[in-house]
């Protein structure tokens, strides 16, 4: 596995990420604003405007996640923040609050098809955990699929997968779904 370097996604990257979205992959309409939007807004705008809206918040100085090259390639995404940033996990049954604290969460994971399975969605996780204990996180949520199939369809993976975390020292939280735990990683 050659080594990755990552950058925030601020304005000066903001070329670099469309760049990876545009390799296209199944959900290039979405722009991460799936957990950031309500879902009859995110629906309506799907495609450009959701790229608009993504474009529009690193424009105001927040970073939304991290992006990994290889060389001058951008070859992955994390959309990792604060949780705050994530106003729909809250609505879901799923996926709310477990208590008050405050943490990062992990909504999505993208690795251009062709390096998967090589291992880089680990040294992704890794390097925005890192990003976030920088940003002064004291704890990284994550939401992965957990699943004893070998074959899954992407919509369900989007936000990785149980195994990857639990190897990463990720631990289960609250299980109010036997597919979709939260996880945490106490920085």
């Amino acid at each position: 596995m050659k080594k990755l370097h990552y950058k925030p996604v601020t304005t000066n990257e903001w070329q670099d990420l469309q760049r990876l979205f545009s390799k296209g992959h199944e959900f290039s309409g979405c722009w991460c604003m799936y957990w950031r939007i309500k879902r009859s807004e995110f629906q309506k705008q799907y495609g450009k405007k959701n790229k608009m809206a993504l474009e529009k918040i690193i424009q105001s100085g927040q970073v939304p996640g991290i992006l990994a090259y290889l060389g001058n390639e951008p070859i992955g995404w994390s959309s990792i923040a604060p949780r705050t940033t994530f106003p729909v996990l809250d609505r879901s049954p799923t996926l709310k609050r477990v208590d008050d604290k405050p943490v990062w969460s992990i909504v999505c994971l993208f690795i251009a098809k062709e390096y998967r399975h090589l291992g880089y969605s680990k040294a992704l996780i890794q390097a925005g955990c890192a990003y976030a204990r920088a940003q002064g996180a004291k704890i990284v949520e994550a939401y992965p699929l957990k699943s004893k199939k070998t074959k899954v369809q992407s919509y369900n993976s989007y936000m990785g997968f149980h195994k990857t975390f639990k190897e990463l020292g990720f631990k289960d939280t609250v299980s109010r779904s036997q597919i979709r735990p939260i996880m945490r990683l106490f920085l």
